[in-house]
């Protein structure tokens, strides 16, 4: 998953003390459905012909005739059980679902994390739910943002001098910095998980131990679930990454471009997919630590402020 997090996302990560905002915190809800059964109607009984009146001379009732067994409870019959609600949808349908809530979710109220699902039961995707995915995160403005800042940082450490400075040596490290972003998540993210049935998304863990919930979120950049549900080898991310980094060479400096240069750009994006992986995995805890701090800090204050009692 090549997630464009770069250095922001280590400033993020280091920055636990910065205060979080209440909404940033990442949270689904599940509803569960009712079945609601309608009663069937009581079989008619047949009526008693008068004392004194034989059977013979009764007249025939309409209601007399038995139910016929099997027949009375078909599909036609309006007293049929309620279904539960959700229960006819499909499952591309319930995923799609499931990917909208997705495409709420940030850190800090800034950073998307649409590549995040807390739910480790999430269906898997269909191939156009992956292209969709890539194409709601790379059109949406944290990516655009995050590499103007990146290109500043070029800009200012001249990163790459035959590129020159100005408007158009920024305008150049700009847009090299969101191609960079966009050609490897469109094959990281959406082209290989399609056609090797991978899901590109981070499984966040949320609860266990700190070590293991660390080492869960290291290991997302080269471990990934499978639209089978199984897990293996997140081929897509890693391959993607260099796929990425190859075609840029077309558009970096000639001086850059070498093997040794895409083989380190590859593995330095995938490093700070690691990175990024680690905030959204604790960040709902700095969320939690934070409003705990504050609420303390209320506590101690009106404590201070009361009268005292005589």
């Amino acid at each position: 998953m090549r997630a464009g997090f770069s250095w922001i996302a280590i400033v993020l990560f280091t920055g636990i003390g910065v205060p979080a905002l209440p909404s940033c915190a990442i949270a689904q809800e599940t509803n569960n459905g009712m079945i609601a059964i309608a009663e069937l109607p009581e079989a008619p009984q047949a009526q008693q012909p008068p004392a004194g009146q034989s059977q013979a001379t009764a007249p025939p009732s309409p209601q007399a005739a038995p139910a016929p067994t099997g027949a009375a409870q078909d599909s036609s019959s309006p007293q049929t059980g309620t279904q539960q609600p959700g229960a006819g949808k499909s499952q591309h349908e319930k995923a799609e679902e499931q990917l909208k809530e997705q495409e709420h979710q940030r850190v800090a109220g800034i950073m998307a994390t649409f590549n995040t699902t807390r739910n480790p039961d999430a269906l898997p995707l269909s191939r156009g739910q992956k292209f969709q995915l890539f194409f709601k995160s790379a059109t949406d403005p944290w990516p655009f943002g995050l590499n103007a800042v990146v290109a500043g940082i070029g800009q200012a450490d001249d990163s790459y001098p035959a590129w020159g400075q100005g408007m158009g040596g920024y305008a150049t490290r700009y847009g090299a910095a969101y191609s960079d972003y966009f050609i490897g998540n469109f094959f990281g993210n959406a082209v290989l998980p399609s056609l090797w049935h991978e899901d590109p998304r981070y499984f966040q863990k949320g609860s266990g131990s700190v070590t293991s919930r660390f080492l869960w979120a290291a290991a997302s950049t080269g471990w990934c679930k499978r639209d089978n549900g199984k897990w293996g080898p997140n081929y897509a991310n890693v391959i993607g990454n260099l796929i990425g980094s190859s075609i840029a060479r077309a558009y970096y400096p000639a001086s850059e471009r070498t093997v040794a240069d895409t083989i380190t750009d590859g593995l330095t994006v995938s490093a700070e997919g690691i990175v990024g992986a680690e905030v959204i995995e604790f960040w709902p805890d700095m969320v939690r630590h934070h409003r705990r701090k504050q609420a303390e800090k209320a506590a101690r204050k009106d404590a201070r402020s009361a009268p005292a009692v005589p």
